[in-house]
């Protein structure tokens, strides 16, 4: 695959940790480093900041995930017995902040790549490839890569998409839709891949293919949202593996580190940023009304916490104290919620995906990208009690692709039941209300509507940076940022904004399955 191997004109690719012999000094690499910036910026487009920890977050201070690793036993005896690379990687040491969670994901996920299943183990770990693929997630394109490999799968269809299999390659149509726009996949996506023919689909193939599809598409949100790192390698230059990105040595690989040009002239870790500060924050202008519309202005790291207490406080007592809305006024408040997620605009990207070089070869049709389910009037949109996971969906997946129905349906209900009745400093708190506003406004972005949920509860609990947040983690997961990352809730412990990306991961994965999974119900109806 070629994976690894910086430009042999940069100097950081030399053998060594960087402090003994034979390694580079702390200042010579700095300005190795800096030239590659630089290159990188002016011919490529593509800005590289500082790498921020060598842990296995570079959004998460890495004494926090050790000290939670190192006194969890239960989190140990996990991996031993579902981890598919046997070891303990970055994604689960980050998951490890909530063990009860992390038991359930590693449960369904050893399932869906290691036990029986309807498709062979190389092709398993070949659609993981695909489906992280979307993302740009070179990440897991690497884990996935030495699976594919340790399983038997043969070693040209590394080269790309052009090498693989027919069947493979037909999967290119719903793997796109399904990344970035579940919405339009349809019976008649079903019925051409299952059409009779040497390369057709079985149907618990192709249910397995999707919810492995579902699970990649959702996990790289994760890893992007949480800024895993990558993977130690004891093997390769400080200990890690050098990516090359457009034949150029990235030296720092920190999950925000690669952003579009667009955002090289806001300098935010530089002189403008450092006077933007001294502006009122959320004033047009600085670099933080990006997060805002409509000039809001970002409330105060110190009041920020008892605001949303209180609007959760009084939300609870409305609800308590006044008579039901009607079914005009739900629709009303569903529409308006779905429309004003229009105006929660992510960072200024170029619809163009940047050409990743070990990631392109496995994309087909690159620039197809997630557009807003809002802009497309002639959509209707999808009314969960019509459709439901619980009533429907579970049944057929488990019909098709025997006991994952169970596995998933444990790890969705755990990740939305999922508390510890607090809220940073706070105990005793019921999170119910947040932890669903979260979820249904995930769902909202795919235009999945419950019709007795009351959107008007989005607006009020989450503030726009954390939407911004959301939006970019779900439905852009490649462009999200430390800076995003630290831009909500920022009194809030990391563990609880693992939660959120935890939560964020199941609703992007549960609303890709119940189109898919429609749209096969109505292939068999």
């Amino acid at each position: 695959m070629n994976r690894g191997s910086p430009a042999a004109s940069c100097p950081s690719s030399v053998p060594g940790d960087g402090h003994g012999s034979g390694g580079l000094g702390h200042s010579e690499c700095r300005r190795v480093c800096s030239n590659c910036r630089k290159v990188l910026r002016q011919e490529k487009k593509i800005r590289v900041s500082l790498p921020l920890t060598r842990g296995p977050s570079a959004f998460i201070p890495e004494k926090e995930v050790m000290q939670a690793n190192s006194l969890n036993e239960r989190m140990h005896l996990l991996v031993e017995e579902y981890s598919t690379s046997g070891r303990l990687d970055n994604i689960t040491q980050v998951m490890s902040l909530h063990t009860q969670y992390l038991e359930s994901f590693l449960r369904s996920q050893f399932y869906m790549l290691r036990m029986d299943g309807p498709l062979p183990l190389p092709y398993r770990h070949y659609i993981a490839i695909m489906a992280a693929a979307r993302h740009q997630c070179s990440y897991l394109i690497n884990i996935h890569v030495d699976e594919f490999l340790k399983t038997g799968g043969i070693p040209e269809w590394l080269n790309g998409l052009e090498y693989i299999p027919q069947r493979l390659k037909n999967l290119n149509e719903i793997n796109k839709l399904l990344a970035h726009r579940p919405w339009l996949v349809s019976k008649e996506h079903i019925q051409k891949l299952v059409k009779t023919g040497e390369n057709n689909w079985s149907l618990p193939e192709l249910v397995h293919a999707v919810v492995l599809l579902a699970h990649y598409h959702a996990l790289a949100s994760f890893v992007f949202g949480s800024g895993i790192n990558p993977e130690r390698d004891h093997d390769t230059s400080n200990g890690y593996r050098l990516i090359s990105v457009n034949n150029f040595c990235v030296c720092d690989l920190a999950n925000d580190n690669i952003e579009n040009a667009s955002l090289t002239s806001n300098n935010f870790g530089g002189r403008e940023a450092k006077n933007n500060n001294k502006k009122k924050r959320g004033e047009p202008g600085t670099s933080a009304s990006r997060f805002f519309t409509l000039g809001e202005q970002i409330p105060d790291s110190l009041s920020e916490l008892e605001a949303l207490m209180d609007r959760m406080k009084r939300l609870q007592e409305e609800k308590e104290e006044e008579e039901e809305a009607s079914q005009e006024e739900m629709d009303t408040r569903f529409e308006k919620e779905k429309t004003e997620s229009l105006l929660v605009v992510t960072e200024a990207f170029d619809d163009e995906i940047a050409s990743v070089a070990d990631v392109s070869r496995y994309v087909e049709d690159p620039g197809f990208g997630y557009k807003d389910f809002a802009r497309r009037g002639d959509l209707p949109t999808f009314r969960a009690q019509d459709y439901t996971w619980e009533n429907h969906g579970f049944s057929l997946v488990n019909r098709l692709y025997s006991d994952i129905g169970h596995l998933l349906d444990e790890k969705f209900r755990m990740v939305y039941n999922l508390t510890y009745n607090t809220m940073a400093t706070h105990e005793d708190v019921d999170t119910t209300m947040l932890r669903r506003a979260l979820f249904n406004y995930v769902h909202c972005m795919f235009g999945i509507r419950y019709d007795d949920y009351d959107y008007g509860e989005v607006n009020q609990l989450l503030e726009r940076n954390l939407k911004v947040y959301i939006k970019t983690v779900t439905c852009y997961p490649e462009r999200t940022t430390k800076r995003m990352y630290d831009g909500y809730w920022r009194q809030f412990k990391h563990s609880e904004k693992v939660h959120v990306n935890l939560l964020l991961m199941e609703a992007r994965m549960q609303a890709e399955l119940l189109y898919a999974l429609r749209a096969i119900t109505r292939h068999l109806t």
